[in-house]
C-alpha cells in the first residue's frame, strides 16, 4: 500500500495507459485520471479503487505531485503540460512528471527545461512490452533523467513493469525507445517479405514460422504476430501502424541530426510511411502485412 496522502496523476488512458493505471490502483495508489475523452476517463475510474476522473490536466495537477503521462507524441505532451488548463498551471514546485509516451527526445528536453525553471522535475520513461505487458504488469521501462528523480519514480515503475533501465540523462529513454521500435519495424518488414517469398515458392506460412521460431531469424515479431493476428486474418494488434511509422521517423531524424547514414532503416522508414499513408488512420501495426500482401498479390494463408 502506498503511504502518500496525495493521488498519483495519470493522463492518457488508451490501451497502454488504462492498463498501467490499473496496475497502480491494484497496488494501493490512489489515482487522479484524465483523458481527452471524458467518457474513457470515467469508465476507467469506475473500474478502479480510489480513482477519480478529473476534467483537465490542471485539475489533476491540483491534487497530485507525481503525474504520469502516456500520450502519442511529444507535441501532445507539451499541449497537456503547457496548454490551456494544462498541468503547468497547477503543478507545484517539487513535483515530478514521468513521461511514458513514445516522444521526440528534443521535445522532451525542451519540456523538462521549461518545467525545471519552476522547480518541477521530469524523467522520460517510455515502455516496451505492448498491451500484454501493460495488462500483466510486465513492461520494461527505459528511463532518462537525474538519478534521484528516477529513484523517486522507481516504486511506481516497479509495480507496472518487470525491469527498469536507467540509460542516462533526460531524453535517453526516448532515444532507446525509438531505436528499439526502429529495429522491431525493420524486423517486421524483413520477416513478412521472407514469408511472402516462401509462399510464392510453395512453402506453407505456418510451417515457415515454425522453422523461424526455432532458427536464427526468430524474433518477438515472429512469436507474436503471424499465428496470433495474420494467419487468422484478424490484424488486431492494438498498437497503431501510424505510431510505428512515427517512431521510425524519430529514429531517422536522430540519425540525421548525428550525421549518421542508416541506409536500411531509411528505406524501411519510407515503406512504413507509405503503408501509413495508404492505410486507415486507425490501422493496426499488423496491417503492415496486409499492405505488403496487397502490393505483392500474395496472401499469407494456407492454400
Amino acid at each position: 500500500m502506498n503511504a502518500t496522502t496525495r493521488r498519483i496523476g495519470f493522463i492518457g488512458l488508451g490501451v497502454m495507459g488504462s492498463n498501467m493505471a490499473a496496475q497502480l490502483a491494484a497496488h494501493g495508489y490512489p489515482l487522479a485520471l484524465h483523458d481527452r475523452d471524458a467518457a474513457t476517463a470515467a469508465r476507467v475510474a469506475a473500474g478502479l479503487s480510489e480513482a477519480v476522473a478529473l476534467p483537465s490536466p490542471r485539475a489533476v495537477a491540483a491534487v497530485a505531485d507525481v503525474v504520469i503521462t502516456m500520450l502519442p507524441n511529444g507535441l501532445v505532451v507539451q499541449q497537456v503540460v503547457f496548454g490551456d488548463d494544462g498541468l503547468g498551471e497547477a503543478l507545484a514546485s517539487g513535483s515530478l512528471l514521468i513521461d511514458c509516451s513514445s516522444a521526440e527526445p528534443w521535445l522532451t528536453r525542451d519540456t523538462a527545461h521549461r518545467l525545471g525553471t519552476r522547480g518541477i522535475a521530469m524523467i522520460d520513461a517510455p515502455v516496451s512490452g505492448a498491451e500484454v505487458g501493460a495488462r500483466t504488469g510486465t513492461l520494461v521501462f527505459l528511463c532518462g533523467g537525474d538519478p534521484e528523480h528516477v529513484a523517486r519514480a522507481r516504486p511506481m515503475l516497479d509495480v507496472m513493469g518487470r525491469r527498469v533501465f536507467h540509460l542516462g540523462p533526460l531524453g535517453s529513454g526516448h532515444i532507446m525507445k525509438t531505436i528499439n521500435n526502429c529495429i522491431t519495424a525493420m524486423t517486421f518488414l524483413a520477416t513478412t517479405e521472407g514469408l511472402l517469398l516462401g509462399k510464392r515458392c510453395g512453402l506453407e506460412p505456418e510451417a515457415m514460422v515454425d522453422v523461424i521460431d526455432e532458427a536464427t531469424a526468430a524474433s518477438w515479431i515472429s512469436r507474436t504476430q503471424f499465428r496470433q493476428r495474420i494467419f487468422n486474418r484478424q490484424f488486431d494488434d492494438p498498437f497503431k501502424l501510424a505510431l510505428m511509422a512515427k517512431d521510425v521517423g524519430i529514429a531517422l531524424q536522430l540519425a540525421a541530426n548525428a550525421d549518421l547514414p542508416l541506409a536500411l532503416s531509411a528505406h524501411g522508414r519510407d515503406l512504413w510511411q507509405q503503408a501509413a499513408r495508404q492505410s486507415d488512420p486507425a490501422a493496426s501495426v499488423s496491417d503492415l502485412v496486409r499492405w505488403l500482401e496487397e502490393s505483392t498479390g500474395i496472401t499469407l494463408q494456407s492454400d
